[in-house]
């Protein structure tokens, strides 16, 4: 997909970044949302990084949050001529963890409505997490997603089964 002349947050998102990520106990989700997303040039800069690969270019990806350790949350542009909010989550860890946590912008409410978020939706580094339910986000995913209400195990499981080679395809960009 070319590169989008719009960077602006989907209202649905921007209203999710603005909730904080945390339970009672501190045992919330390692998410750290941003503000925008990261320009064109920071995410082409990443994502050479990331991959090894200085050919890339970061255009495929609208990158919005991260996870302590530097794992980044993106959208990823891979449905032609679809707005922002119809394009899958994913998750690329600094570790090289990757994941398509989310079909879509809706689904994405509902995973973290459930208390999970992208880096807890791609690993399974942490037996002993518990999700977190947050009642803001279930408000806001109410509000915004109203007849796309799932678990998060469902979301997971269909962004999967729909993406089943995205480890593929991005490790066969790196170098």
């Amino acid at each position: 997909m070319t590169l989008a002349v719009d960077r602006q947050f989907p209202a649905a998102l921007a209203a999710a970044m603005s909730i904080r990520f945390d339970c009672a106990g501190g045992g919330g989700v390692d998410f750290e949302p941003f503000t925008a997303f990261l320009s064109a040039e920071e995410t082409t800069d990443w994502f050479r990084a990331w991959t090894g690969n200085g050919e890339l270019r970061g255009d495929d990806f609208r990158v919005f949050g991260q996870d302590g350790s530097g794992g980044y949350a993106a959208f990823w542009l891979v449905r032609t001529g679809l707005p922002l909010a119809d394009q899958p989550v994913v998750f690329l860890g600094s570790e090289g963890e990757t994941g398509v946590v989310a079909r879509d912008l809706a689904a994405f409410l509902w995973l973290l409505a459930d208390g999970f978020g992208p880096w807890e939706a791609a690993t399974s580094y942490e037996p002993d997490w518990t999700p977190c339910r947050n009642d803001e986000l279930v408000a806001l995913a109410e509000r915004f997603a109203p007849d796309r209400r799932q678990p998060a195990v469902t979301v997971i499981e269909q962004a999967a089964a729909e993406f089943p080679d995205f480890d593929d395809i991005v490790m066969g960009l790196c170098r």
